[in-house]
């Protein structure tokens, strides 16, 4: 399998919404304040507004659906979503927790991002498929995406 790097997404965080233990597991909401995005063939920002609906599960594993919007820098809009997990031994997911900064490789987190937009510029979006590799930071995440070819 081929794939080309598309961007690299780095999302603002807002305070983390902590909603409890549920019938699923333990549901937060990490609603998005900003960011920005930059790649090959797109740069930009990330829109306010957006949010990640995260919710731990029993056995560790932290199931991640985020859904934001971009801007490009000429103004476009694009709907980005996706899903994903993280997971990894105790302490480096418990330092992550803590806010701390912890080597992304000693930890699990990986994404399925889709995107529409109605801009014919970056229609080509609504018709790849993409991989991302996440890395959590104490203000929010940054997403390295790539396009599988």
């Amino acid at each position: 399998m081929n794939s080309r790097p598309l961007m690299t997404v780095r999302i603002d965080a807002a305070p983390l919404q902590k909603l409890g233990s549920g019938p699923h597991g333990t549901r937060s909401i990490v609603p998005v304040a900003g960011g920005d995005f930059e790649g090959p063939r797109l740069r930009g920002k990330v829109l306010p507004g957006g949010g990640d609906w995260l919710l731990l599960r029993t056995d560790g594993v932290l199931e991640l659906d985020l859904r934001i919007t971009l801007e490009t820098d000429d103004h476009a809009l694009i709907y980005m979503t996706f899903q994903g997990l993280r997971h990894g031994p105790p302490d480096a997911i418990a330092a992550v927790g803590r806010g701390e900064v912890v080597d992304p490789s000693r930890y699990y987190f990986r994404t399925l991002p889709r995107f529409e937009t109605s801009t014919d510029k970056y229609s080509f979006l609504n018709r790849i498929i993409t991989v991302g590799v996440g890395e959590t930071r104490p203000d929010g995440a940054i997403h390295r995406l790539d396009e599988i070819l």
